[in-house]
């Protein structure tokens, strides 16, 4: 195995794992940035108020998303096994 062939497959699995995670931080990134300008508006500095809608908001979306991700993780992990023999040979 190169050192170009290692490079590469660790650069595609941060990709999806990247791609993966996308979405849900970009959904707790927009509901704690709503949730602080709330606090900030109404002066309520409650840890709880910016911990569970960012709770529920990621739980519903990888909820959501969960076919997509699994289809993507599947693909990834079966095109790394069906190259098995040329990573060895």
């Amino acid at each position: 195995m190169s050192h170009t062939l290692v490079v590469d497959l660790a650069r595609n699995a941060i990709l999806l794992a990247f791609v993966l995670a996308g979405p849900m931080l970009v959904v707790a990134l927009g509901v704690g940035l709503l949730v602080s300008i709330f606090q900030a508006v109404t002066q309520i500095q409650e840890q709880t108020l910016a911990f569970v809608p960012k709770l529920i908001a990621v739980a519903v979306v990888f909820l959501v998303a969960l076919p997509w991700m699994l289809q993507l993780s599947v693909k990834y992990t079966s095109e790394l096994f069906r190259s098995i023999p040329t990573l060895a040979g």
